[in-house]
This record gives structure tokens, sequence and C-alpha cells, in this order.
């Protein structure tokens, strides 16, 4: 097998934390895992995925941020501008 080496900097820290995932995931070590995540890229069988964490907030928080939300909406705060002159100087008021 023809080899080469990759190198890829990163902090101590994220190194250390990802040996350990890598660890819980059964990997031997993680330049394992990099390979079998490269093979599979390699042969376009990654799927990549980016979510958003979800926080749920107590429901004191959830009735005052909903509350929050009706002022953003209501019709007193907002205004109708007839130009575009007219917003921009509503805007710098």
């Amino acid at each position: 097998m023809d080899s080469t080496i990759l190198q890829v900097p990163m902090s101590k820290s994220l190194k250390n934390s990802a040996q350990l995932v890598a660890s819980e995931y059964g990997f031997s070590s993680l330049q394992d895992l990099l390979r079998v995540i490269l093979t599979k890229l390699s042969k376009r069988e990654l799927t990549i995925s980016i979510q958003e964490s979800t926080h749920i907030v107590s429901k004191k928080n959830d009735v005052r941020y909903l509350e929050m939300s009706k002022d953003f909406t209501s019709k007193k705060n907002t205004k109708d501008s007839s130009s575009v002159d007219e917003l921009m100087h509503d805007l710098r008021a």
C-alpha cells in the first residue's frame, strides 16, 4: 500500500476531546476513525449534517418569550412608510 501522511493542525484540547469520543465510539485511535471517515468520503458514502441543538426553556420563560414576541408583532410597534426617505428619517429618529 502506497501511503502518505496527512497533518491537520488543531488545538490539544480538540485532539484530546476527539480521541475520547472516538474511543467511546469503539475506534482504537483517532487515526482509525479518520481513516474510516476519509474512506467513506472518497467513495461518496458519507452524509454530513449540521444541526442546531435544541434548548428547552422553563414554562415561566416560555410564557415570557411568548409575551415578548407579541410585542414585536403587534401593530403598535410598526409604522408604514410611503417612501425610502421617510423610512430612513424614521430609522434615524
